[in-house]
């Protein structure tokens, strides 16, 4: 839903882009070169046959870009049409700009309306990567006309776009930091909402208490280390990894914390969770992104784990992280049958289960961040401690 609004919101901007420049460019070509010949910026003696022959080539290529722009539009490939509608019209205006002034005895004059368009317009796409292509890619073609013509005077209109460009950047500027200033709004309401689910999902089971966000900070850590996430990609992860047993409010309370072992039904009932919680989060936006770490965190790299049994890599790479994280904060939990296993024994299951339960190359990594675990637990139960926790919470860290 997410990536689909987005995609919306490039189609309306780059066809709002499309209009805007194919009709300023059509009216001021029309008006610059044909209706108006005799202003002192035009003079028809220099207009040699190869210039109106290469016109005629670029108003065909500008329509051709047309067809093309819409074409890519239809086959949801929006992102790249502005950039081949400037480099089109980069090419086609450095050609004809040079085949009319090199051999003309005019100063170079610009005035192009359609420049200013390009510049002044490019904030709506909120792309710094746009922005920056198009100022350097006008600079350049300045640079390079004046190469060719030799008139000191091609320093006036790159003066024009240097202060064009600059009031777009900060244009751009302030579009991004209000976005910035909507997205981080939104991320805390949306951190609310579910920290506030977690408190009704512990209220549950008390034995839990703190478990999710001690999960969420373990394999952020781990996310991290890896090197292959996107800091973008980080926030809703997080999200995925405090909802990961939000399923569990599915299951009857005398399952949940029952102080015994449970029956081979209960625990088919308990294996039930994942399937219950992705449901539950499949249409929320901001966490959905990360569904797999909900669904799959219960799968085992042997491919004995549950719900659909799937091993190795067929395991999202978000769920097998999740996976080490839920397993250490379940082992140095009290749970209703057991009490919590200290930092050292639970350091070594996971070792134990080394290309079994886990993740050969992720357990490789975790014996590295082991450290930053513990001290992340400590952290982390010493904060419930001031704030009045459970004094079992705080047993295993004696």
């Amino acid at each position: 839903m997410k990536k689909t609004s987005l995609l919306q919101e490039e189609k309306r901007s780059t066809i709002l882009f499309l209009w805007l420049f194919y009709v300023v460019f059509f009216v001021y070509e029309i008006f610059y070169n044909n209706l108006f010949p005799a202003y002192p910026w035009s003079d028809v003696s220099t207009k040699s046959s190869a210039w109106y022959d290469f016109m005629f080539i670029k108003f065909s290529v500008m329509i051709i870009l047309i067809l093309l722009s819409i074409y890519l539009i239809k086959k949801r490939k929006t992102e790249v049409v502005k950039y081949i509608l400037f480099i089109g019209y980069f090419l086609t205006n450095v050609i004809s700009d040079i085949l009319y002034y090199k051999d003309s005895s005019l100063t170079y004059t610009s005035g192009n309306m359609v420049e200013l368009v390009i510049i002044l317009f490019s904030p709506i796409f909120v792309n710094r990567k746009f922005t920056y292509f198009i100022t350097i890619g006008l600079l350049l073609k300045y640079i390079v006309v004046g190469i060719f013509i030799q008139d000191p005077l091609i320093i006036f209109p790159i003066s024009i776009m240097i202060v064009l460009s600059i009031i777009s950047f900060i244009l751009l500027h302030r579009f991004l930091n209000y976005i910035k200033a909507l997205k981080y709004s939104y991320d805390e309401q949306l951190e609310g909402i579910v920290k506030g689910v977690i408190a009704i999902l512990e209220l549950k089971d008390p034995y839990t208490r703190g478990h999710s966000e001690r999960v969420a900070a373990y394999a952020m850590n781990m996310a991290e280390a890896t090197g292959k996430f996107k800091a973008s990609e980080l926030n809703s992860f997080y999200y995925a990894c405090l909802l990961h047993d939000i399923g569990k409010v599915n299951i009857p309370d005398s399952i949940l914390t029952k102080s015994g072992m449970l029956t081979d039904e209960e625990f088919d009932i308990i294996k039930t969770h994942p399937v219950v919680g992705a449901e539950a989060i499949r249409d929320v936006d901001g966490v959905a992104d990360n569904i797999d770490v909900i669904y799959h965190h219960h799968e085992r790299w042997d491919g004995k784990g549950y719900p659909d049994r799937l091993s190795g890599k067929d395991i999202p790479f978000s769920a097998r992280i999740t996976a080490v994280a839920d397993a250490f904060d379940a082992m140095t939990s009290s749970r209703s049958y057991r009490p919590a296993l200290p930092f050292e024994v639970a350091y070594e299951r996971i070792v134990e289960g080394q290309g079994t339960q886990f993740d050969p190359q992720l357990t490789e990594l975790f014996k590295q961040i082991y450290p930053e675990w513990v001290q992340i637990s400590k952290n982390y139960r010493k904060g419930m401690d001031m704030r009045g926790g459970d004094k079992h919470e705080n047993s295993q860290t004696k």
